[in-house]
């Protein structure tokens, strides 16, 4: 295992993140306690650090199975988690990004997970309803109270993280050192706007659902061939199909898995991202770490970029015309180092 810088810190997190919403089966699905902790050990063993949990996650059972598996080891590991999401259903301050909530949350986390301390702290999602100030001076809070280390924002519109950045920059306060998105092969829409801010902002990117909710394994392509199975979403539609052929061709080529060959695109794709992995056993969480032996070439980069392309649509697409590079730079854009 290799390791990154996150975003404008110096915290040194491991180039693979362990998720752990399969940790617990208090939603009818998942991996059982003893299970759980062979993918921690497992992931630790192999020189993983980095930990994504949340308030939510099984209903609370995963930052308690959690909280159990640090117990000698906590210094050792990188620990994220969010809140955001209710866990008191009908409560109307239970939920949401505002500090009430927010305070609620986190006290309620560090019970389960036996610490006194987050390393990296999420926003878990936008609620539309709290000011981006009061996010950020509640947040700030917490770091200063030692609660908190790092700060990290997840499914958020792109101008709103911009703008709570700007506010904590302009504030002197703690900064956003991390952007968690959906990103796979199957959803490159976070390409037009979330990934290049990440970029220009220095934020580490955590990509969850690497493998499109399994649709990468091309386990289904079988059953959708055959009509046993229906195109209900876009991770089942003929795009999605036409991919992960392509995927799984070039996975045969590679002697791997195609999910391998999915983690490995997502890796070389951009510097800056950061696979977030989940699991139902330890088996399938090794064939997940043994994907950094995978290379793919240029030319197979090339091939499922092609493949996968999205529209990037207004003003991206008319902004990188030759008409509006011309009248910009007169005729020098080509002749200009950039």
């Amino acid at each position: 295992m290799q390791y990154r810088i996150l975003g404008k810190s110096g915290l040194r997190v491991s180039e693979l993140a362990l998720g752990t919403m399969t940790f617990g089966s208090d939603w009818g699905w998942g991996a059982d306690k003893q299970n759980s902790k062979e993918q921690f050990d497992l992931f630790l063993e192999n020189g993983g650090n980095f930990i994504d949990t949340a308030n939510r996650y099984t209903e609370g059972t995963s930052e308690s199975f959690i909280g159990e598996f640090m117990e000698g080891r906590r210094d050792k590991v990188v620990l994220a988690t969010k809140y955001s999401l209710f866990t008191q259903k009908g409560d109307v301050n239970d939920g949401g990004n505002h500090r009430k909530n927010l305070v609620q949350s986190i006290e309620k986390s560090l019970n389960r997970l036996k610490t006194d301390f987050i390393d990296l702290l999420y926003l878990h999602a936008w609620d539309f309803t709290t000011g981006e100030q009061e996010v950020m001076y509640a947040l700030e809070q917490l770091v200063r109270q030692g609660k908190v280390l790092h700060l990290g924002f997840s499914d958020t519109p792109a101008w709103v993280v911009s703008r709570c950045q700007t506010i904590a920059e302009l504030r002197g306060w703690s900064s956003i050192i991390a952007l968690q998105v959906e990103y796979s092969l199957l959803e490159r829409t976070v390409e037009r706007d979330l990934t290049p801010m990440a970029q220009h902002l220095n934020m580490g990117v955590v990509a969850w659902a690497p493998l499109a909710g399994g649709a990468l394994t091309g386990k289904y392509l079988a059953d959708l061939s055959a009509g046993r199975l229906k195109p209900e979403s876009k991770r089942l539609d003929s795009r999605a199909v036409g991919i992960v052929t392509k995927l799984v061709e070039i996975a045969g080529q590679k002697n791997c898995s195609p999910a391998q060959a999915a983690l490995a695109w997502l890796r070389q794709k951009s510097g800056l991202v950061i696979p977030l992995v989940g699991a139902r056993n330890a088996t399938q969480l090794k064939e997940s770490i043994e994907s950094f032996s995978i290379v793919l070439s240029e030319e197979e980069i090339t091939s499922l970029n092609a493949i996968s392309e999205i529209d990037y649509g207004f003003p991206h697409t008319f902004l990188a015309s030759d008409a509006v590079k011309d009248v910009l730079f007169g005729g020098m854009y080509s002749k200009i180092k950039r």
